[in-house]
């Protein structure tokens, strides 16, 4: 059974910095592993995804040039470094694996068919 772990989260006042975590456990082929939030009131958003074969990445708008999506396949790690937090980054983050033949675009969640429990960020002005 493949689970999904992601750690890291916290609270940071904004401007700061933090680094997620996401640890895959279970034998799977692994795709692509994507990261997701969700704010109150909000729908799902996009924020970064990554091929793990040839580690191609992608970002929402909102992240871009702020936040760093990396992998570490011998750890079977998923990394989102984020800088220069914003207030509006408030949310929780969920990491999301799609393993072969899953196909589809990074940014959309119903490409993914597992995903982790969730780790709040709180940033504060």
């Amino acid at each position: 059974q493949v689970q999904l772990v992601e750690s890291g989260g916290g609270s940071v006042q904004a401007g700061g910095s933090l680094r997620l975590s996401c640890v895959v456990s279970g034998y799977t082929r692994r795709r692509r592993m994507g990261w997701f939030r969700q704010a109150p009131g909000k729908e799902r958003e996009a924020v970064a995804g990554i091929y793990t074969s040839d580690g191609s990445t992608y970002y929402g708008d909102s992240v871009k040039g702020r936040f760093t999506i990396s992998q570490d396949s011998a750890k079977s790690t998923t990394y989102l470094q984020m800088n220069n937090l914003k207030p509006e980054d408030t949310a929780i983050y969920y990491c999301a694996l799609a393993t072969y033949p899953y196909s589809g675009s990074w940014y959309a969640a119903a490409s993914y068919n597992s995903w982790g429990q969730g780790t709040q960020v709180t940033v504060s002005s």
